[in-house]
C-alpha cells in the first residue's frame, strides 16, 4: 500500500499531466487558426506524450493500491500575441511540472518509497528533456526573428514530428 502523503502527490500530479495535455491540445488549436500546421503537429505530439504520462501515474497508484481521484482540469489559455509567446509559456509551464516531480521525489525519500523514487528517475529525465526541447525552440524563434523562410521550415519540421510510446 502507497504512503497516504505519495498518494495525494501523485493524483496532483495525475491532474497536472492532464491539465498539461489539455493546454498543448489549445495550442494546437491556437497554431491551426494561425495556419501553421506543423506547429499545431508538434503542440499534438505534446498532448499525446501528456495523456501518456497521466496515465503512466495512474496505473502506478492503482498498482501501488492507493486510490486514484480524478479533479476538475483547469480551463487552459487559448490566446498569444506570437509563437515565441506560445513556447516561452511551454518551458515555464514545463518548469513547473518539473518543480512537481521533484516534489514527489522528495516525499519518496522521505518516505523511503524506492518503487517510487524508480518510477520518478524516468519523469525527471523527461522532464530535462522537455525544457531543452522548448529551450531549442524559442532560441530558433529568436533567429529568424519569429516570421519569414525560418517559420516556414520549422513548420515543416515540426510537421514530421511523432508520438512514439516509450518502452519503459
Amino acid at each position: 500500500m502507497i504512503n497516504p502523503r505519495l498518494e495525494q502527490a501523485i493524483n496532483n500530479q495525475i491532474n497536472a499531466e492532464f491539465y498539461s495535455a489539455y493546454l498543448y491540445l489549445s495550442m494546437a488549436a491556437y497554431f491551426e487558426n494561425a495556419n501553421l500546421p506543423g506547429f499545431a503537429n508538434w503542440m499534438r505530439v505534446q498532448f499525446e506524450e501528456e495523456q501518456f504520462h497521466g496515465m503512466r501515474f495512474l496505473n502506478y497508484l492503482a498498482e501501488r493500491g492507493g486510490r486514484v481521484k480524478l479533479e476538475a482540469i483547469e480551463k487552459p489559455r487559448f490566446e498569444w500575441k506570437s509563437v515565441l509567446e506560445v513556447f516561452e509559456e511551454t518551458l515555464e509551464h514545463e518548469k513547473h511540472v518539473t518543480a512537481l516531480i521533484n516534489n514527489i521525489a522528495d516525499i519518496a525519500e522521505e518516505e523511503k518509497d524506492r518503487a517510487t523514487r524508480n518510477l520518478l528517475i524516468w519523469f525527471i529525465d523527461e522532464q530535462v528533456e522537455e525544457e531543452g526541447a522548448a529551450e531549442k525552440i524559442i532560441n530558433e524563434l529568436k533567429m529568424i526573428g519569429g516570421e519569414g523562410h525560418g517559420m516556414l521550415m520549422l513548420d515543416r519540421e515540426f510537421a514530421a514530428r511523432t508520438f512514439v510510446p516509450p518502452v519503459i
